[in-house]
């Protein structure tokens, strides 16, 4: 098992689902601009040989024993970075779009501001681009369905180039969504009154495989994720009244 390193040892989670094009060059790049920092590899039953290339790039790879999917690969990232004893966890997604340079930026937030959860934004600044026309749709769609619900503005609701002090840990750790989770994510820390912060970051495009999520996800993506925030919303109204 991997194990912390100080009061603010932190760990690099990259989740990865047959990224045996990427994997490599992401672990290189977290390397180069965190270095020392241990990085463990959530390998969510490739059938490619994103495994063995992360091993060969010096990773340490958790593999899954079934497909979980991204929310349940991430969880179990999470649940072995808490039971070691990290303080910190960023996310680095293993297809290479997110910029490993921000790391450092992302790392120092979450010490200094307090926040539970650190958000690396694509749009913070109004300068990001929507890979696609339903994509930049969908983001601002649930910009606004978000906005009354947390009471804070989020520009990038769908970032996943995210990090999270050791008291969101604790709470992913035992409940994470299973699907599509950065959007539920918020609002389960909304109902713990935890407090998140975006900063500015560039994304890479992806140079090797593919999205998951086609013309058609898009869609059952959007109704998807708005049933789960919306039980989340519930939950907590429900929890709140009893009080």
């Amino acid at each position: 098992m991997i194990r912390p390193n100080g009061p603010d040892s932190l760990l690099i989670l990259v989740p990865a689902y047959n990224e045996e094009g990427a994997i490599a060059s992401v672990i290189r790049d977290v390397n180069a601009s965190m270095p020392g920092v241990p990085i463990l590899i959530a390998d969510d039953c490739s059938s490619d040989a994103t495994r063995s290339n992360a091993i060969a790039a010096g990773g340490r790879v958790l593999s899954l024993p079934h497909h979980l999917g991204l929310g349940g690969c991430v969880q179990a990232g999470y649940k072995m970075a808490h039971e070691a004893g990290f303080q910190y966890v960023i996310r680095v997604d293993g297809d290479g779009q997110h910029d490993p340079k921000y790391l450092p930026q992302i790392f120092d937030t979450l010490k200094k501001s307090g926040c539970q959860m650190v958000i690396g934004s694509r749009f913070l600044n109004g300068e990001g681009e929507h890979t696609t026309l339903m994509r930049g749709f969908g983001i601002t769609f649930f910009r606004s369905v978000l906005r009354p619900i947390l009471d804070h503005p989020v520009y990038d609701p769908t970032s996943g180039f995210v990090g999270v002090n050791r008291d969101a840990l604790a709470v992913f750790s035992k409940s994470f969504p299973l699907e599509y989770p950065e959007i539920e994510a918020l609002v389960v820390l909304q109902r713990r009154a935890f407090r998140f912060v975006e900063v500015p970051v560039v994304m890479r495009k992806r140079t090797t495989g593919r999205s998951s999520i086609t013309k058609l996800k898009s869609f059952y993506y959007i109704l998807h994720v708005l049933l789960g925030v919306f039980i989340n919303v519930l939950k907590y109204e429900g929890r709140r009244k009893r009080r």
